[in-house]
């Protein structure tokens, strides 16, 4: 037998260190594209659809990047939100900084909450960090300022985080906006090509200041253990489309949560989409990709663990990519996809069984006889429960169920029947259908 004191060096410890807001609990986020958004275009015309926003369910707010934007080798002609002139000023397209500072007022009156997109791997050509302090850069073979090697990002040049300089000057302009503009957090972009522990720093001195929430745009697991709340489910969407191309079916899903469940860490929060701006601007619009599945999909990933995720315009079925470097307005209007948005989320907020992190309850497989066509899972937290049975096939299928955790009395969300699921319970699911029973 081990001696006691040498016991200790086994102890199970998490891998997540750092704490999320408490606010966070039951969150879900949306994508806010300032300069799409109305014909304005600005922060104070946006700050109108605030109450809608609410009254759709949106608890974080994740802004595009404010900043000015370069000139020199711009793309378009309103040119790139991600090649940022300077990093510390709003850009006058969107309005002012008292404008933007009521814009995060206002937002906080309503109990929503605030993220800055966050671009600290590149600068716009014209930044004049590139006279003052052209060392912050790499360069090339021929010692030029570059692009991010292997990409077409003609538009910007990378920093060098071998530069402990750059890394204060970013660290105190991400410090500045939380002082200076009351906002709760960062949405950071390309998070993976900086170096982590850049990132761990960060989100310290951040802490220090309010307790803050952060999403990086990655999905790699070591960026969860002091730096950030959330990083992307990727692959999740990937494999909601294969299934619309006909290239998976519901036992694909069901791999695909085999291998993410297992590998992520406890309380390591992914965020779950359909649509985000880098699969409308540069794929196709949501129902192009996921098709008849569309639904399916959404309420998979607002019921599955992780925060779902709404871009602007897919609650107002949003069907075509937004252009990139132009404006190109949203029209707005009521849409199914935004009522099946808030009712969903509705029940987020209120079943704790669908709650972030280890606020909430875990994904528990269901199996069934049918695992081609269905795919079927619960989760439970507290005295909470859903028992979620999704159709991934263009036809209605019967399945029954080889599990105890199902077992009970529920209500189904949608149709408001009380339903009682027994060990020999037979459900019927229509073509790309699907059943929360929710308890």
């Amino acid at each position: 037998m081990q001696p006691q004191d040498k016991l200790h060096t086994y102890e199970p410890q998490p891998y997540v260190e750092l704490t999320h807001p408490q606010w966070s609990k039951n969150a879900t986020i949306y994508e806010v594209n300032i300069r799409q958004y109305t014909p304005e275009g600005t922060f104070n015309a946006f700050a109108s659809h605030l109450p809608r926003l609410k009254d759709l369910g949106v608890d974080i707010l994740w802004l595009m990047p404010i900043q000015p934007i370069g000139e020199k080798n711009r793309k378009g002609e309103r040119g790139s939100y991600y090649a940022v002139k300077d990093y510390q000023a709003v850009n006058p397209e969107f309005g002012t900084m008292d404008e933007f500072k009521s814009l995060v007022e206002q937002a906080h009156e309503l109990g929503m909450y605030v993220i800055l997109d966050w671009v600290a791997n590149h600068s716009a050509w014209d930044n004049p960090l590139t006279i003052s302090n052209p060392e912050w850069y790499t360069k090339d073979h021929n010692g030029s300022f570059q692009p991010t090697p292997w990409w077409d990002w003609t538009d910007i040049i990378d920093f060098d985080y071998e530069n402990p300089q750059l890394r204060k000057y970013m660290t105190d302009s991400l410090i500045y906006w939380v002082k200076e503009a009351n906002i709760d957090g960062y949405r950071a972009d390309v998070a993976g090509f900086i170096p982590t522990n850049f990132w761990d720093t960060v989100r310290f001195e951040l802490d220090k200041i309010k307790p803050v929430f952060m999403l990086a745009e990655w999905d790699a697991r070591d960026l969860h253990k002091k730096a950030f709340d959330m990083t992307y489910a990727w692959e999740l969407h990937d494999t909601l489309v294969d299934v619309n191309k006909g290239n998976g079916d519901a036992s694909t899903v069901y791999s695909h949560f085999a291998h993410a469940l297992s590998a992520w860490p406890d309380n390591a929060i992914k965020m779950n989409f359909v649509d985000n701006h880098d699969k409308n601007s540069w794929e196709e619009s949501m129902f192009a990709r996921h098709g008849k599945y569309l639904n399916a999909g959404i309420v998979l990933t607002v019921t599955a663990e992780g925060m779902p995720l709404i871009y602007s315009g897919q609650e107002a079925g949003l069907d075509r990519p937004l252009a990139f470097f132009e404006k190109d307005e949203i029209t707005w209007k009521a849409h199914p996809v935004g009522d099946l948005y808030k009712q969903l989320f509705k029940l987020k907020h209120k079943n704790q069984a669908l709650w972030n992190g280890n606020w909430g309850g875990k994904m528990i497989p269901v199996p069934n006889n049918n695992s081609k066509a269905i795919f079927s899972f619960a989760r439970q937290k507290a005295e909470d429960k859903v028992f979620v049975v999704i159709n991934f096939s263009d036809k209605a299928q019967s399945v029954s169920f080889n599990e105890t955790i199902q077992l009970g009395e529920y209500t189904e969300y949608f149709s408001n029947k009380a339903t009682v699921i027994n060990a020999d319970t037979q459900l019927s699911v229509p073509a790309y259908g699907y059943k929360v029973f929710v308890k």
